[in-house]
């Protein structure tokens, strides 16, 4: 049976689904575009921008009183002070631009300081992730639990790979050669929010990145605490969004994740 959601998760749900609309033609037209000399990367930002407008105008129409922190437009103050919605409209734009079909849109509500609730929606698969704290994580209405495996031999951990531009983490390839060491694998798929979706689903045991953004993150934390899971930053803290890093895992596995990529 599908799990009822929440007056506030149908509006975040809805916005979602909304905003994926234009973003899936979007996509076909930029596979289209591949094999033009004309670079795609503008209509990328445009898909970006729209998406955006469309989160925030649908989240507005619900929730009058509430800021938001946005990737495209920055801070937009609520008369609810304690109320804040934080969206990354499409995440994982290199993918898109590329035209590969794993990107999504994140919404999160932080609530007095702590993210309430999240939405992870990838609009090609049409899976859509939602949590929200105290009343558990679902993909497309079932239940989810973080995977229940205990050997790093048998565990499968995401990372993101620091790019072009980014300063420079010296320390990425010692942490991703220790997990790889005595892991199952590790993966880099390019989009943190499907990422943590992902951890929470338990088709990952793990995932850490350094430098994220809080949209990057937000929606993905309550989603992998909600299935089970634990997030932390890479000093064991709970200052993730502050510091742009995290490490979350299964509860079996995340204290020696920790202990890795520390």
């Amino acid at each position: 049976m599908a799990h009822p959601r929440s007056a506030l998760l149908n509006v975040m749900t809805s916005a979602a689904q909304k905003a994926s609309r234009r973003m899936v033609r979007d996509f076909g037209e930029v596979e289209n575009l591949q094999v033009s000399r004309k670079g795609p990367a503008d209509f990328v930002s445009m898909a970006d921008k729209m998406a955006e407008e469309t989160l925030v105008r649908e989240l507005s129409r619900a929730r009058p009183d509430f800021g938001f922190i946005l990737e495209e437009n920055g801070v937009i103050e609520g008369k609810d002070s304690s109320n804040t919605w934080i969206i990354d409209p499409l995440d994982g734009t290199t993918n898109f631009l590329h035209g590969i079909p794993h990107f999504a849109i994140s919404i999160a509500l932080v609530r007095d300081n702590d993210v309430f609730a999240g939405v992870v929606y990838n609009p090609i698969t049409d899976e859509m992730f939602w949590a929200e704290k105290g009343q558990g994580a679902f993909l497309n209405g079932r239940r989810l639990r973080v995977s229940a495996r205990a050997n790093m031999a048998d565990a499968l951990f995401a990372t993101g790979v620091p790019f072009l531009g980014m300063e420079k983490d010296e320390r990425f390839l010692e942490r991703l050669e220790s997990v790889m060491k005595i892991s199952s694998g590790i993966r880099r798929f390019g989009s943190a929010a499907l990422d943590l979706a992902y951890v929470a689903a338990a088709r990952y045991d793990g995932f850490w990145e350094c430098g994220l953004k809080s949209w990057d993150m937000a929606a993905g934390i309550v989603m992998v605490r909600e299935a089970g899971g634990y997030v932390t930053d890479i000093k064991g803290k709970r200052k993730m969004m502050e510091t742009g890093d995290i490490v979350a895992g299964t509860d079996k596995l995340h204290s020696t994740l920790l202990k890795l990529v520390k």
